[in-house]
């Protein structure tokens, strides 16, 4: 079982990655035939919150201070209730191909923040990363402006689904700590338990409004799939994934999601490929994978005292 682990951890994040890159098509389906994004961010949270809370009751019960029971607010804001709101509303207006493009931009944000928060060190790569990364995605937000039609892209759209990215790498600087302290199940039973208690009673009324008129079996059908696997059965495969893979093979498995979603999109006939598409793909593909490839303070501080003891070895010897 053991030899079959690294293979179970590659599948896992190539399933979790596949998985939420049909979303951003069938997600952008089912907002266009009975449903809008208030309405999908809603019954995400929701059942987010019921199948993490059913599951938390056949595995292992962990202890959760109260001091973190009230950070796991925090952490439900920007990990659930910002991202997923940003994200979900903007794929309602704009294109499920620069929905699922600008998501690969994650890593960069997180390393600008790093840098902010963490007080990571600027290299020469981590900078060429960023502006390639920025530099792919004002090019998609241009096509967007320029075009105007929610199957090329929509620069309102565009611009939310940047802000989800900046939020959820916001949350992962904020409470890394809390993150490492609890397994997978015990972190989302929290979050979405809070994230639905911010969310449900704005949304309540709304929601019952859009329900009560009939509403194709297709589109719940999307949206079951939005729920369970998009989100649910994602969040598991994704932790099966990092106990064995390290950050920067984990961080690759990111370039599944536009390729799933753009041959998708076509295929559904809810997305066009333009050229500018390929060129922001390339941008944002290489700035992502300078960043992830940049070395951390931790590791430049690792090779400086490996440095030092063998060069303390060469001097006694």
């Amino acid at each position: 079982m053991a030899n079959n682990r690294p293979l179970v951890a590659h599948l896992s994040m190539f399933g979790a990655c596949a998985f939420w890159g049909l979303m951003a098509p069938l997600g952008k389906d089912a907002m266009t035939h009975g449903l809008d994004g208030v309405t999908m961010v809603s019954f995400r949270v929701l059942g987010g919150c019921v199948l993490f809370g059913l599951t938390s009751l056949f595995v292992r019960r962990e202890h959760v201070p109260f001091h973190d029971v009230l950070l796991f607010i925090g952490a439900a804001l920007f990990g659930l209730v910002t991202n997923q709101c940003c994200y979900t509303l903007g794929l309602s207006i704009t294109s499920p191909m620069n929905a699922s493009i600008v998501t690969t931009s994650m890593p960069i944000f997180a390393m600008l923040l790093a840098v902010v928060i963490l007080h990571e060190p600027i290299t020469g790569k981590k900078a060429l990363g960023v502006l390639m990364g920025c530099s792919g995605a004002l090019i998609l937000i241009l096509t967007s402006a320029t075009h105007g039609t929610d199957k090329v892209g929509d620069i309102r759209g565009d611009l939310l689904c940047l802000g989800a990215q900046f939020s959820y790498a916001l949350y992962l600087s904020l409470f890394q700590p809390l993150i490492r302290r609890y397994s997978v199940f015990t972190i989302n039973k929290w979050m979405f338990l809070w994230a639905t208690l911010m969310i449900l009673p704005f949304s309540f009324g709304h929601v019952s409004d859009v329900v009560s008129h009939p509403i194709p079996t297709k589109t719940w059908m999307e949206t079951a799939y939005v729920v369970f696997f998009g989100t649910y059965f994602s969040y598991i495969l994704t932790m099966i994934g990092q106990k064995t893979l390290r950050p920067t093979v984990v961080s690759v498995y990111n370039y599944v999601q536009p390729i799933v979603s753009v041959s998708a999109s076509l295929a559904l006939g809810i997305g066009l490929l333009k050229p500018s598409h390929m060129l922001a793909v390339v941008l944002v593909f290489s700035g992502v994978w300078l960043v992830t490839k940049s070395k951390s303070r931790r590791d430049i501080e690792r090779m400086k005292e490996a440095a030092r003891t063998q060069a303390g070895e060469v001097t006694t010897r």
